[in-house]
């Protein structure tokens, strides 16, 4: 089907996906600094959605001083915004984007046993929900759509 995309986000792709998320920020008319590097390194590192305190636990580690939460949810919220990050609500995680370009809504499914977030663009079922907000007369966002359950791999 078209309209229906499904991207493995789990598995980064190296300096390739670094530069890509670096372009797409400086596309943003946003600096790519050495701190959101590594932050989006250690997020990229990621087997499973990482939450700020994970990723700030990383980066102090790698950095060698105590890198603060806060600091890394306000770059984690600047990815978002820029789309070279997703943010999983269910888990108050984040994962990178492996297509900073990709700009579907998103459905992720969420295994409840590994935690693997899987990332899932269906354009029919995304521009429904939007138009049963609009047809409420909700001017919506960005529809937030994760199914939690068990993976095929935890299942087998």
């Amino acid at each position: 089907m078209a309209d229906h995309h499904h991207h493995d986000h789990h598995e980064p792709a190296g300096d390739s996906l670094a530069d890509a998320a670096r372009a797409t920020l400086e596309a943003s008319q946003e600096q790519w600094t050495p701190m959101r590097a590594a932050i989006f390194d250690a997020l990229a590192a990621e087997e499973t959605p990482a939450s700020a305190y994970d990723i700030a636990d990383t980066v102090s580690k790698v950095r060698g001083k105590r890198v603060a939460p806060n600091s890394v949810y306000r770059i984690l919220d600047l990815f978002v915004t820029n789309n070279i990050a997703m943010r999983v609500e269910s888990a108050n995680a984040y994962i990178a984007n492996v297509h900073p370009g990709c700009h579907h809504d998103c459905i992720f499914l969420v295994c409840k046993n590994c935690k693997q977030a899987t990332h899932v663009d269906d354009d029919k079922v995304t521009d429904k929900v939007r138009a049963v907000a609009r047809a409420e007369g909700f001017q919506p966002e960005r529809p937030v759509i994760e199914i939690l359950g068990t993976c095929a791999k935890c299942a087998a």
